[in-house]
């Protein structure tokens, strides 16, 4: 649609972190609200199930924020991570086309080997572009990569929007979000311990959750008014600069007042887990930019943001949580 109308937006996901930031950022990015439906009401491993809700729900774009994303539990049972994130994919994409519905799917930096481009610096190696080789290492960026696939193959015009290292942050509980997150849980931890080692081989880039559901609104709002168009292109949307999850955990500690020494680095041999993680899975923001969309901020500033949120400030005000000088 090009006529400037705000389009009716369905978010999958709805219970994750991302599509409670559509449903609450469209308001305001967009004048009105995306409807975010978890998989109660919308599950991508039943045809059937996807079919009624895009009928009730109507919308002109759909935004799948859903996933299978337990990277360890995919390693386990990669069935059952194919069955989401790439058959379940593959039916929405076609329940779209059919209806001629706009898809934008995200997809993420496990889709890469996470090795360092030429074996280089990765503190100065190139981030990582769309047509950059994917070789993923595990069972969860192997099913994520066919769920690409399966979407272009099917509806060439879907728009693949890759992610990483996504968090909300210590206001998560406040907004009623499930689980937790890295951010989270350096925050908390810095609380029970007195010390921590976190990996500091591995790079990536930290992705804010509101300002990567900002940003796809942009995309959605744009094409509203006929500024760009992105259809059937790959695109690499994630916060800017890059770090290691030992900087991100540091970073974490200063803005809360904590001493960031205490977080002590260490490599990924001394840190094992059932799926490897990505070495270097920094992602570049060049296509992003060449479409004619805003990139996102560098990470630092989206930390401080995320930690600086107003449902943050009240909790600490409260004396629930603790934040910078205290």
């Amino acid at each position: 649609m090009s006529d400037g109308r705000s389009p009716r937006i369905l978010a999958t996901g709805g219970r994750g972190q991302l599509g409670h930031h559509l449903d609450e950022h469209s308001r305001s990015r967009l004048g009105g609200g995306a409807v975010a439906v978890g998989r109660d009401e919308l599950d991508l491993t039943d045809p059937a199930s996807i079919a009624s809700a895009l009928d009730r729900h109507a919308p002109e774009v759909v935004i799948n924020a859903a996933a299978y994303t337990d990277v360890d539990g995919a390693e386990a049972d990669e069935a059952a991570a194919h069955a989401v994130n790439a058959e379940g994919v593959e039916s929405l994409a076609v329940a779209c086309r059919d209806r001629g519905i706009r898809l934008i799917h995200l997809s993420t930096d496990y889709v890469f080997s996470g090795e360092v481009p030429g074996g280089g610096d990765p503190a100065t190696a190139p981030a990582l572009e769309p047509h950059d080789p994917t070789e993923p290492a595990t069972a969860y960026g192997r099913t994520k990569l066919a769920g690409e696939q399966a979407a272009l193959s099917v509806y060439p015009e879907t728009t693949i929007v890759r992610t990483a290292w996504v968090y909300t942050g210590p206001v998560r509980h406040g907004q009623g979000l499930r689980g937790s997150d890295f951010v989270d849980t350096m925050v908390r931890l810095e609380r029970e311990r007195e010390t921590l080692t976190v990996v500091d081989d591995q790079w990536g880039s930290p992705t804010y959750t509101a300002s990567l559901a900002d940003r796809l609104l942009g995309l959605v709002g744009g094409e509203a008014r006929g500024e760009f168009d992105a259809r059937g292109l790959t695109l690499h949307l994630a916060g800017g600069g890059r770090a290691t999850w030992c900087d991100l955990a540091r970073a974490v500690f200063t803005w809360i007042g904590a001493d960031p020494e205490r977080v002590r680095p260490c490599t990924t041999e001394e840190f094992p887990r059932p799926a490897p993680r990505p070495a270097f899975s920094v992602l570049s923001d060049a296509s992003w930019r060449a479409v004619g969309l805003v990139p996102m901020e560098g990470w630092r500033q989206d930390l401080a943001r995320a930690i600086a949120h107003e449902g943050w400030v009240a909790q600490r005000e409260r004396g629930d949580l603790r934040g910078p000088g205290s």
